[in-house]
């Protein structure tokens, strides 16, 4: 079984900053492209940032200039630096895995979502 396990969400001002990671456990032995993203209240879900596993990466233009996404293939992990929050940024937070293989997917490329983690932002 793989499994998403996202960290990190909470209440922050604007202005401020938050690290979001997310781990990918089970016995895997490629990730695709990892990635982050949203969903606010009565809103659809909404991609925040992406990265292939060469590093390169794809963002949002509302979060362009602000987040950054990384990601350490070793620990089949994913991360988003997020500064200069605005209150519009406020939702859950979801992280995705594409392209997933090994034992735990049966061999089978697979996509998994993590649970969502919220972050806040107060004007």
């Amino acid at each position: 079984q793989v499994q998403l396990v996202e960290s990190g969400g909470g209440l922050v001002r604007a202005g401020g900053s938050l690290r979001l990671s997310c781990a990918a456990s089970g016995s895997i032995v490629w990730i695709d492209d990892m990635g982050w993203y949203r969903q606010a209240p009565g809103k659809q879900r909404e991609l925040v940032a992406t990265i292939a596993r060469d590093g390169s990466t794809n963002y949002a233009d509302s979060v362009k200039g602000r987040f950054t996404i990384s990601r350490d293939n070793a620990k089949n992990t994913v991360y988003l630096q997020m500064n200069s929050l605005k209150p519009e940024d406020t939702a859950v937070y979801y992280c995705n895995a594409g392209g997933v293989i090994g034992p735990a997917t049966s061999w089978a490329k697979s996509t998994y979502w993590g649970q969502g983690t919220q972050v806040t932002v107060s004007s």
